[in-house]
């Protein structure tokens, strides 16, 4: 059986509602990507340096990541020869598998939030502004609330005009409070106030919003240090994840910034926003494979529950979801 069929089995055996959005939210990338490789396998008789150099364009342009393309096209030749696979329709089963195996890279629940099962949980959102930070953060709340957590939101990005009571409307239709101060003030006294708060209400998580501007790095930096440090002086041990949100629709941009927080904070997870919005999906597997950050959530549409935990394997799935089903019914 190949990979991609055992894949399929495996993912219908977990929530459709879940395999649905990752299919619909990568419509995008995969017309461009998944199509794009199919009709290089069709074109194609055998597997030649030919072949490969066209799958390395389309790796490329799906924004993939160069290290990521070399390190791919260097495994699947060695498949290839390995396998002796002359069939160019067979080498579609080999990416799927080393998509799947670049990203996971031997760390199985890289994925998942490291939550504090003792007590309150922290979690700081960091990133430039217009990435939809305030948006991701009201959404985990929603998402945290249905699992009948007990949140608070902290509103830390006190220097962007209307940052404030953009996190405030997300508050109200959550339905969970926020923790302020006036425009201006210093994001760590906000951040004492939180967690004060927090503690004093026995609140399950704790949601903080952080300024975006990468104008000033070396500010940024300090101000992102000194926030962490009131957390952690607090709370030991906190905050238990920084998710850096980034979107999915700047492509090579998202890099640039994902490396440039992870030089002034300690990331531990990325938040991709708008991957329903871009056919650049590939960006995924460049974060993980050449930042070793892993994507912790990923935004699919426009609902509050489009933010989804993100899964490797449904991410695949969906990027070739439509053309292997194509194949199988062909083959049948």
């Amino acid at each position: 059986m190949s990979f991609f069929k055992k894949l399929k089995e495996k993912i219908t055996k977990q929530t459709d509602s879940v395999t649905e959005k990752f299919k619909e939210g990568l419509t995008k990338t995969r017309d461009q990507f998944a199509g794009r490789v199919n009709d290089l396998v069709a074109r194609y008789r055998k597997v030649d340096e030919d072949f490969f150099e066209e799958l390395e364009e389309i790796l490329i342009g799906a924004d993939v990541g160069f290290e990521t393309v070399m390190e791919l096209i260097d495994e699947l030749k060695m498949e290839v020869k390995r396998k002796n696979i002359t069939d160019p329709v067979d080498v579609r089963d080999v990416i799927t598998e080393k998509l799947v195996e670049i990203y996971n890279a031997g760390e199985e629940s890289a994925s998942e939030l490291q939550v504090n099962n003792e007590g309150l949980t922290v979690i700081l959102f960091v990133g430039v502004n217009g990435v939809g930070k305030t948006t991701t953060i009201g959404k985990m709340a929603q998402k945290f609330k249905n699992d009948g957590k007990q949140v608070l939101l902290a509103a830390g990005d006190t220097f962007r005009a209307g940052a404030i009571d953009q996190l405030e409307v997300w508050g109200q239709r959550v339905g969970v409070d926020v923790i302020k101060q006036g425009e201006g003030s210093d994001p760590a006294a906000v951040m004492y106030d939180a967690v004060q708060a927090a503690k004093a209400r026995n609140v399950d998580v704790l949601l903080c919003d952080t300024a975006g501007r990468l104008q000033n790095k070396v500010n940024l930096m300090k101000e992102l240090e000194k926030v962490k440090r009131v957390i952690e002086r607090e709370i030991p041990g906190a905050p238990h994840e920084v998710l850096l949100v980034l979107d999915a629709t700047t492509g090579q941009n998202a890099m640039i910034q994902a490396k440039q927080f992870k030089e002034a904070t300690n990331v531990s997870g990325i938040v991709l926003t708008k991957l329903d919005g871009t056919a650049k999906g590939g960006i995924v597997l460049a974060i993980r494979n050449e930042l070793n950050i892993p994507v912790k959530f990923v935004g699919l549409g426009e609902k509050v529950d489009d933010l989804q935990p993100f899964d490797a394997e449904q991410y695949v799935y969906g990027l070739f979801a439509g053309l292997a089903e194509e194949e199988n019914e062909v083959s049948e």
